[in-house]
């Protein structure tokens, strides 16, 4: 049995930049077992597996370890896939998560835009449990439906912060953001998901379901850019809706082939 598999590099213009992701188009769906070992053969933080359901397109998401609730940057790549490489011709894209319900991605040239729910987050104390993460201590600690957020008081804090990956995996959460106002842009941040199977993820859209209210609310506006500052380091534009975020970006293609599976 063949199958197709695309290798798209989210949240940039150019490759070995922003973040990978494996995007599987399904004729129909497999075991959740065999989702499960092509993601871990990939080795990436995502892979994407979609099916078509009449005039949408049910989507999961895998990384090497487990399935996960929600992963922008994966979703990104499914839809430049199916505009660029697979003939969808609207310029919506109707996606449906059976965890995270309905997610939209519109096209605008080559800018691709994700239409997510916003996350709901509460101000938590910075326990202990927080503070072994990291040598510098944050301004103040948030938790949402799936990740701690932290914020610091600078850019450079970011950039420069090694993270306790053993301290950070063992926090009652999918991951741990951190952020801080940015210097050329609003905000930036970087992703730790040790108890997922990704230490740092290069460009984490989800996140960005948090930090965009989070950001909107405190700078007082509703359009903003972004930086996720990790080594391959990605670009975004987000806009807050009230319930929902636009997360906006562009994306690149890096490979296309074929799986073999038994």
């Amino acid at each position: 049995m063949k199958q197709k598999l695309y290798q798209v590099d989210a949240f940039t213009d150019r490759v070995f930049s922003g973040n990978p992701a494996a995007v599987c188009p399904l004729m129909e769906w497999l075991d959740d077992s065999i989702l499960q070992k092509i993601a871990m053969e990939n080795n990436l933080a995502e892979t994407a597996f979609y099916v078509k359901e009449n005039d949408r397109f049910q989507i999961r998401w895998f990384t090497p370890e487990v399935e996960v609730d929600l992963c922008g940057h994966a979703t990104l790549a499914s839809a430049f896939v199916l505009f660029n490489l697979e003939n969808y011709q609207e310029e919506v894209i109707q996606f449906y998560s059976p965890r995270s319900g309905d997610l939209m991605v519109s096209k605008k040239e080559d800018m691709l835009t994700l239409n997510f729910p916003a996350d709901y987050y509460k101000e938590t104390a910075l326990a202990e449990s927080l503070l072994a993460c990291f040598t510098a201590k944050p301004l103040v600690a948030y938790k949402g439906k799936t990740d701690y957020l932290v914020e610091f008081e600078n850019e450079q804090l970011i950039r420069e912060l090694k993270p306790n990956l053993t301290a950070i995996a063992k926090l009652d959460a999918r991951g741990l953001i951190v952020t801080a106002k940015g210097e050329e842009v609003d905000f930036v941040s970087r992703f730790f998901g040790p108890q997922v199977g990704v230490n740092e993820d290069p460009v984490t859209g989800s996140a960005h379901t948090t930090l965009i209210p989070y950001w909107a609310k405190k700078l007082q506006k509703n359009s903003l850019t972004a930086i996720q500052c990790s080594a391959r380091s990605g670009y975004l534009l987000g806009e807050y809706l009230g319930d929902r975020v636009e997360i906006s970006g562009k994306c690149v293609l890096y490979l296309s082939g074929e799986l073999y599976l038994d």
